[in-house]
């Protein structure tokens, strides 16, 4: 299981951004975070011309399946659409790690029974 933002596992941090220029104000090799919306195509288009990896928060199904043709590195989800994305993934076998937010150590042992890829807690995420 692959853990983000934990308080004593030390991992990248996901740059959390709103446009093409705030690309340029983060660190080298960076992972950008963004969410899944169509105004944010042109800044997924730049990160896959450019070997830029992201997260993308998908909240639906469809979302999911877009996110992974986008060339997404992880897909986000809220833990209630956790085992079906999960299970998406694995079906169609996914290059994008699924994600879960999760607010407490407490979520951890349910996500690792479900199979779940990661999770992700708050601190994982820089806003830019």
């Amino acid at each position: 299981m692959l853990f983000f933002g934990h308080r004593f596992i030390e991992s990248e941090k996901f740059y959390h951004l709103f446009d093409i220029d705030s690309v340029l104000q983060t660190p080298p090799s960076s992972t950008i975070y963004l969410e899944f919306d169509e105004k944010n195509l042109d800044i997924i288009r730049y990160l896959n011309e450019n070997g830029i990896k992201f997260v993308l928060k998908v909240n639906s199904i469809t979302e999911i399946v877009y996110g992974s043709a986008l060339g997404a590195s992880y897909l986000h989800v809220e833990q209630k659409l956790a085992k079906t994305a999960q299970k998406i993934a694995e079906n169609y076998l996914f290059d994008a790690k699924i994600l879960v937010h999760v607010d407490s150590e407490d979520a951890i042992e349910e996500m690792a029974l479900l199979g779940i890829d990661g999770v992700m807690f708050a601190e994982a995420i820089v806003k830019i």
